[in-house]
């Protein structure tokens, strides 16, 4: 059952594609995991994340600037060759400059129904970015409801919570199987299930969860874990980098990263004002580079993963040019080297080095295998 979600994950345009003839509803692209899916779900609209596919291309030079990430040009260049164009609407919450940009060529160049920008604050910390935001979710779920000609009701709301809340839960309880001393699975997989759950309908991929859990809790991989990694990012479905590392007899037992845990690690809360609720959410969640300021309380968080997990290793991946996490990474090397715990940075392109990082990634498994010795 765990090969589902790479299947899922492999599929993805075709899966939606198929769900829109199977359903008659309604396909929305959106560019950042700030967006509310709850309220898409209660709209009966399908979410599906736009992802790069982590090839090179030529089509963007003339919409975005040369030097922003890898990542918002790679997403911009599926939509200009049209793999996403089974999307009815496009949508993005208040992102780092580069992703906003693919969101806005995307919408000048590339024709769809519906768009929405959702103004999601950056400031979470303060104590008006809740009640704000929830303010500007009351706009979106209005906007949609004139899209569609239709209400959005309370119980509708219930449903889409529900289903998030549902999907979350179960991909933390695979997540908590990590914490075993041979876990039952591996970082690749878990980097499948995360992923093809934001491409595909959380209904139908909490039931293959459902029957995965079955199987794997309460067993025991007959793969040693090997040396334990975290590894740490931002949007990361690098599948080719985990193999690579993971071939070589570690295992990523956790992650920080929008494709990873933190996508997964909160609920919206039950009762009460459902989209104060959902506000509530977003704004609590562990928090993207973007919006962690002034206080960095993604620190700790980062700490705490990696003493619960056991991590014995940290390998930094970093998007080229990526502005919010060149201005976080220094700070989260240190406070992991001075707790102990080593660490290793690469950044990548658009495609992944792989001959060229397994030789670092050698030389930084080495180095345990040292310590061992000595």
């Amino acid at each position: 059952m765990k090969e589902t979600f790479k299947e899922l994950y492999d599929s993805r345009h075709e899966y939606a594609r198929e769900w829109k003839k199977k359903t008659g509803g309604k396909v929305m692209g959106y560019f950042c995991t700030y967006v509310p899916e709850e309220i898409l779900y209660a709209a009966a609209i399908l979410p599906v994340r736009i992802l790069g596919s982590h090839e090179p291309q030529d089509l963007t030079e003339p919409h975005i600037f040369g030097m922003f990430c890898p990542f918002c040009r790679d997403c911009l260049a599926q939509g200009l060759k049209g793999k996403y164009d089974y999307l009815d609407g496009i949508m993005i919450a208040q992102s780092c400059l580069h992703i906003r940009q693919a969101y806005t060529s995307w919408e000048m160049h590339i024709p769809v129904q519906y768009s929405y920008y959702l103004c999601a604050p950056h400031h979470v910390q303060s104590p008006r970015a809740v009640p704000f935001l929830a303010g500007e979710l009351q706009d979106f779920k209005k906007s949609l409801e004139g899209w569609l000609g239709r209400k959005i009701t309370e119980a509708d709301l219930d449903t889409g919570i529900g289903i998030m809340n549902k999907n979350r839960t179960l991909l933390r309880r695979l997540y908590e199987l990590r914490k075993q001393s041979q876990c039952p699975v591996t970082g690749l997989e878990a980097m499948y299930a995360v992923v093809s759950s934001q491409l595909t309908d959380k209904t139908e991929h909490s039931l293959i969860l459902e029957e995965v859990l079955k199987t794997l809790e309460g067993s025991k991989s007959e793969r040693p874990a090997g040396n334990r990694l975290m590894l740490i990012g931002s949007e990361n479905d690098d599948t080719q980098f985990v193999k690579m590392v993971e071939s070589l007899g570690a295992t990523f037992v956790v992650d920080d990263h929008c494709t990873g845990s933190r996508y997964i690690w909160e609920d919206v809360p039950a009762g009460g004002d459902r989209l104060a609720a959902i506000a509530q959410r977003y704004i609590k969640r562990v928090p993207c580079p973007t919006k962690d300021w002034p206080l960095r309380n993604r620190l700790p968080h980062i700490l705490r993963l990696a003493r619960d997990y056991k991590v014995e290793g940290v390998i930094l991946l970093q998007q080229k040019f990526c502005d919010p996490h060149e201005l976080d990474t220094p700070a989260i090397k240190k406070m992991l080297e001075e707790n102990g715990i080593p660490t290793l940075f690469l950044e990548l392109d658009v495609t992944v080095p792989v001959g060229q990082f397994k030789v670092r990634v050698e030389a930084f498994l080495e180095m345990f295998q040292s310590e061992v010795l000595f």
